[in-house]
């Protein structure tokens, strides 16, 4: 995670480094991980795969990702995706788009990469997530209320059930 720490309050600064251990900690690097504002600067070449269950992707996602989920995931639902192209697999914070990541790699997927800190750190430096409808949203399904304390922007709602 990359920290600009000018202006930051210091107990905020706290919980973002506290949610970078937290999701280093889950995470076994049994692939590659690309940072959020590098995969937001190239959005446009990445294919972006959702990693959560299907409620938490109605709630929002990253705009034009598509969802796989976690639990049934199926390799042959991405067959149409070619093993070469640069494909970014997220979930809450990283965890669950590891194992799937991990799965497509050994599918002979090329250029597979883990989002780090997934869609809590998206949405933490505030960029566009979009509803089940397509429209955009400041709603962050956060898995439960205990996992709600990691999304640290004050500007989003978060919701679990």
């Amino acid at each position: 995670m990359l920290l600009q720490v000018h202006n930051i309050p210091k107990q905020h600064l706290v919980r973002i480094l506290h949610f970078d251990k937290k999701v280093d900690s889950y995470l076994s690097y049994s692939v590659p991980v690309l940072g959020v504002q590098e995969a937001f600067d190239k959005r446009a070449e990445l294919t972006f795969l959702d990693a959560r269950e299907f409620d938490e992707y109605s709630v929002s996602h990253i705009p034009g990702s598509r969802y796989v989920g976690y639990d049934k995931f199926k390799i042959e639902t991405i067959k149409d995706i070619p093993r070469d192209k640069k494909i970014v697999v997220y979930c809450s914070i990283g965890y669950r788009s590891e194992i799937v990541a991990t799965k497509l790699k050994n599918a002979g997927y090329k250029n597979i990469y883990n989002l780090y800190g997934s869609l809590f750190e998206w949405a933490n430096e505030g960029h566009d997530m979009a509803d089940k409808n397509g429209k955009s949203t400041q709603k962050v399904h956060t898995f439960n209320k205990k996992w709600s304390e990691w999304v640290l922007n004050p500007a989003l709602v978060k919701v679990w059930k």
